[in-house]
């Protein structure tokens, strides 16, 4: 497997958590850094970012503590970032799934060679096409790929597995209208990662063309959040939390159990997965849900890139208009599909 962690400044020795699976955690972050590969530490500039971030992510959800409110704050904040710029984008009916494709506004993109299926995240509950246009419009761009953004289904209105049906049919549609699963890269963040890697388990369960690779961003793949990170990166933690975890868990899965392969990758079988990204922040409590799934699926042969990035809270990749780490991971993330697209873009 490979692990690519981005060191901390100071290279200081991290604190032994107490508990099994924070301690495999931190040996597994000590490992990363001494096999994987340097991309720079966390700067000063880069921690200011995040801190201011972090207080204007504090402002917007300030007393949003339902579902719905929690679903306006996001749609709020993500309305004070700017949208895609040099893209063209395409309303499509995915079989009954409202979705964007979206390319980059160049004389001679093929469109139709390349694409990326990205479902965003924002807790089974909020989050939209617009409030992951910019991140698709830049993956468009970097990579010289088409990007399907999907509208899929939102809890509570719709619960398990409306959402992972939604995924599954718009890859299917991609397929039926002439992508090549060799082509195809499945990607998204938070829930949408989990939605992600179960739509692609489910095109495996039923012996069906299976996509290039998957990309998940700081996946919910334990949705009985038994990681140890839950705790010892609470305090390290603003933007999501194990208490999040366990209502979102209560609305979205309501009498099924958490630990459902079907609902919670971790405990999946992931034999024959295709080759795997995944991102996630040194700080947030979703960690060991990236390394935990990281470890299963490299113990099942599976083609794993594990970057750990210091300091970055959840969803960082969205906001490049405040991080500047969000272009770097961004830049990662094509040059990962790029790497496993059969058809690779001309120079």
């Amino acid at each position: 497997m490979n692990r690519r962690i981005l060191p901390t400044a100071n290279r200081r020795r991290p604190k032994r958590p107490s508990g099994l699976f924070p301690a495999l955690a931190a040996l597994m972050l000590l490992a990363s850094a001494a096999a994987g590969r340097d991309i720079g530490p966390q700067s000063q500039v880069s921690r200011e970012q995040v801190e201011k971030f972090i207080g204007l992510w504090k402002d917007h959800f300030a007393g949003a503590d339902s579902l719905q409110q929690r679903r306006t704050a996001f749609r709020t904040l993500m309305e004070t970032t700017p949208g895609p710029t040099r893209i063209q984008v395409r309303q499509v009916d995915a079989d009954g799934v409202d979705a964007e494709l979206m390319w980059p506004a160049r004389l001679h993109h093929p469109i139709g060679q390349r694409v990326i299926l990205y479902v965003h995240g924002g807790g089974f509950s909020s989050g939209s096409i617009r409030t992951h246009s910019l991140l698709a419009g830049s993956l468009a761009k970097a990579a010289s790929s088409d990007v399907l953004l999907v509208e899929y289904r939102l809890m509570p209105e719709y619960a398990y597995p409306a959402q992972i049906n939604d995924a599954l049919t718009a890859y299917r549609w991609l397929l039926d209208n002439g992508y090549r699963n060799e082509n195809i890269i499945v990607a998204g963040d938070g829930a949408g990662g989990n939605i992600a890697i179960e739509t692609v388990l489910r095109q495996m369960q039923a012996a069906k063309p299976l996509p290039a690779a998957v990309i998940a961003l700081s996946p919910i793949t334990d949705l009985a959040a038994t990681g140890g990170s839950m705790t010892s990166n609470a305090g390290n933690d603003p933007l999501l939390g194990k208490a999040e975890i366990e209502t979102l868990r209560k609305t979205y899965l309501r009498s099924r159990s958490p630990t459902d392969p079907q609902a919670s990758p971790l405990y999946a079988d992931m034999a024959g997965f295709p080759p795997l990204l995944l991102q996630v922040g040194s700080g947030e409590v979703l960690l060991d849900d990236t390394l935990r799934l990281a470890d299963k699926a490299r113990q099942a042969g599976v083609d794993v890139t594990t970057e750990v990035w210091p300091g970055m809270p959840h969803q960082w990749q969205l906001f490049p208009s405040l991080l500047d780490d969000a272009d770097r991971s961004s830049q990662n993330i094509a040059e990962f599909a790029i790497r496993y697209f059969a058809d690779k873009p001309q120079e």
